[in-house]
């Protein structure tokens, strides 16, 4: 037997002996197996599911917080990092998984020091046994204890997504939260079995002590009735920065109740909530708030200075009729309002001071919001109330320079609205004059969408492209498709050259929620980005005959 492989047993047998309940031979630290979907890796088969909720948590699994560390690598015994300083040998330690970490305090007396005096990650589906997701939940649930005990802080990263809770286990989740609250965590992923909701297991009170969170994300979990719970006295997260809602139940005031006790709080996304929520935006600090695949009855931005980015995308209809599911959104004081959408001109009801914008709104100082520059739009093009609705929403917003917009596939339509009504409608300020970008989403070749588009490009001058991206999938008429396209180019564009590029719907309907977090993109909508597409075309006698990148 070598001398490496001797002194790894070694390793492992002695750090067994220490720390029994976090290094267990059953459950070796693994390589996330890529090919395992992101739910099967949180320990959830979705099987058991319907499709909305599978949908739900697939979205919001996918954009977890990332560990720090990684499990490929392998600790070997040559010791060529034992004369570093204290310092360093500590940032090694605390980029390590928490097994590997608890593994080198059997290297000598120096190590065990620096394990206990390192900050700590710790990541639970790092202890999982490869392609056995959720199958060790209750061993997995006594590491991540044995875990928090032993180590006496901090805690850096904190993921916790495959220990479920029952009810019964409450006292071991109010542990935890009282061990990091103590210890220090500075950013915590939380997530708890996803369902039965609501009849889950409520957060404890304790959480809200945990004064050094600098980024939460919480998962499954009943919020504590924050009017009439008996707080901590110190409740509050003084240094909470980014904070992510996922399939909770809570109500309105405990929403307010977070952002009231967060005052460095700069980002906010409430993902799948499991109850209708009135969400009233008033904070100081906060630049970028997202509301996604939830059932959301009205968002009120009361007064935020700061806010940057709102939106509001995929709401849950729960099998309602369309109507019944409409969100209201209010807007008083955002002068630093940037990135607006998805808004849904004849579903949503936009609502600016104390003017509800309908068509036909007359516009006044008072019901435009003029920082806005990129705006993203959804709409059903066949339906003729969503159209006349966009005319008066675009007035709204004068200084947008770059306009998405998505075209919703319209099962039944309720007739055309031709190019006439665009232009007696009368000029459109951010189109006639600041309008630089627009991106067009899955056309579909209907009537109206060819003639709101004929009418941007006769009235656009300040416009610098027009991206159409035809929809992936055959067309029922693709001679008329070619005609209107055809039309459009040979339009006398406002701008003085046509600004025409085709491609096809590269990005479908699919929100990114780590996009719109992330404060420092100026393209959330993937608006200024732009990948030229090869067109090809048969012709009559068979024969493909290239046409080029277009």
């Amino acid at each position: 037997m070598s001398l490496e492989r001797s002194c790894r047993c070694s390793i492992v047998g002695q750090t067994a002996r220490f720390y029994p309940q976090i290094i267990r031979s059953d459950l070796p630290a693994t390589e996330e197996d890529p090919r395992m979907p992101a739910e099967m890796r949180h320990g959830l088969a979705p099987d058991t599911l319907d499709p909305y909720k599978n949908f739900v948590l697939r979205f919001f699994y996918s954009f977890l917080l990332q560990s720090p560390v990684s499990t490929a690598a392998s600790l070997s015994c040559v010791d060529r990092v034992s004369l570093l300083p204290d310092d360093l040998l500590r940032r090694v330690v605390s980029r390590l998984p928490a097994k590997d970490g608890a593994r080198t305090a059997v290297l000598s007396s120096r190590w065990r020091h620096l394990w206990h005096s390192a900050p700590l990650v710790l990541v639970d589906t790092h202890l999982l046994p490869p392609n056995r997701a959720g199958a060790e939940s209750r061993a997995v649930t006594a590491a991540v204890s044995a875990a928090l005990e032993a180590h006496p802080g901090g805690f850096d990263f904190v993921s916790l997504t495959c220990s479920f809770i029952e009810r019964a286990d409450r006292g071991v989740l109010a542990r935890w939260v009282r061990l990091l609250a103590t210890k220090g965590v500075g950013d915590l992923v939380l997530v708890n079995r996803p369902w039965p909701l609501p009849r889950g297991v409520c957060l404890p009170v304790g959480l809200f002590s945990c004064a050094s969170l600098h980024r939460l994300y919480l998962g499954a979990w009943l919020f504590p009735d924050t009017a009439t719970a008996t707080l901590p006295s110190d409740a509050g997260f003084p240094n909470l920065r980014e904070l992510v809602l996922g399939c909770v139940v809570m109500t309105d005031k405990d929403l307010d109740f977070l952002l009231a006790v967060s005052p460095e709080l700069e980002i906010l996304a409430v993902v799948g909530n499991q109850t209708q929520l009135h969400a009233r935006l008033a904070s100081h600090s906060l630049r970028c708030a997202q509301f996604c695949v939830s059932t959301v009855e009205e968002v009120a931005v009361v007064d935020a200075p700061l806010l940057e980015r709102l939106y509001i995308w995929g709401g849950s209809s729960h099998g309602q009729p369309r109507s019944k599911t409409s969100t209201r959104l209010k807007i008083a004081r955002a002068p630093q309002l940037r990135f607006l959408g998805y808004l849904r001109p004849g579903v949503h009801i936009l609502q600016i001071g104390n003017t509800a914008i309908n068509a036909g709104t007359k516009v006044t100082p008072s019901t435009i919001v003029p920082s806005v520059k990129m705006l993203a739009l959804s709409l059903r093009f066949g339906i003729r109330n969503e159209v006349k609705m966009l005319p008066s929403f675009l007035r709204c917003f004068p200084n947008a320079e770059a306009l998405c917009i998505e075209s919703e596939k319209t099962r039944e339509p309720t007739g055309n609205i031709r190019l006439k009504f665009w232009q007696d409608n009368g000029l459109i300020d951010c189109i006639r004059s600041r309008l630089k970008s627009i991106v067009f989403r899955e056309f579909h070749g209907h009537e109206n969408e060819f003639a709101f588009l004929m009418f941007v490009a006769e009235n656009a001058e300040a416009l610098e492209r027009m991206v159409l991206e035809l929809k992936l999938g055959k067309y029922a008429a693709p001679v008329e498709i070619v005609i209107k396209i055809k039309a459009l180019e040979s339009a006398k564009w406002a701008s003085g050259s046509n600004k025409l590029q085709l491609t096809f719907s590269k990005f479908p309907s699919a929100w990114n929620l780590a996009r719109g977090c992330d404060l420092s993109c100026d393209d959330p909508f993937l608006c200024l980005c732009y990948m030229p597409t090869y067109f090809e075309m048969r012709d009559s006698s068979g024969q493909v005959k290239p046409l080029g990148y277009l």
